[in-house]
């Protein structure tokens, strides 16, 4: 019975596959905390804050200008997706970026992150405190 139970019913092709996809998934996770790691720095925050759950979202909406209360906002279902479209939008125009950059952070963060972090954009000030 144990025999039977150890057989794997996948061909050697489809577990490099699946290796492939994991690695890929990993590098494009560590562009982004890398990503973010930079951004963080570059608003004059620590960068290890990206890791920490939780406190990275209120030192994001310390560098946004929004008060620490919205951090209550994005745990409430719907209003959190709201909440957080703004906050992007607000991170954008903290970059000197447009709402073309902040569609981007939304639909393809994982690519805009880290171009928002490690291009030439520079950190001015809290937009949401304009």
């Amino acid at each position: 019975m144990l025999w039977v139970l150890a057989q794997s019913n996948t061909s050697a092709g489809e577990d490099i596959g699946a290796v492939i996809v994991i690695l890929v998934y990993l590098a494009i996770l560590v562009l982004v905390i890398a990503g973010l790691w930079k951004l963080f720095t570059k608003a004059g925050q620590p960068g290890w804050a990206c890791l920490i759950p939780i406190y990275n979202i209120y030192i994001l909406l310390k560098i946004v200008g929004r008060p620490w209360w919205w951090l209550i906002l994005m745990f409430i279902p719907i209003v959190s997706l709201v909440a957080g479209i703004v906050v992007i939008l607000d991170l954008a125009k903290s970059f000197g970026k447009g709402v073309g950059f902040a569609i981007g952070m939304i639909l393809l963060g994982f690519i805009f992150i880290p171009v928002l972090g490690f291009g030439n954009a520079q950190y001015q000030g809290p937009a949401a405190a304009r």
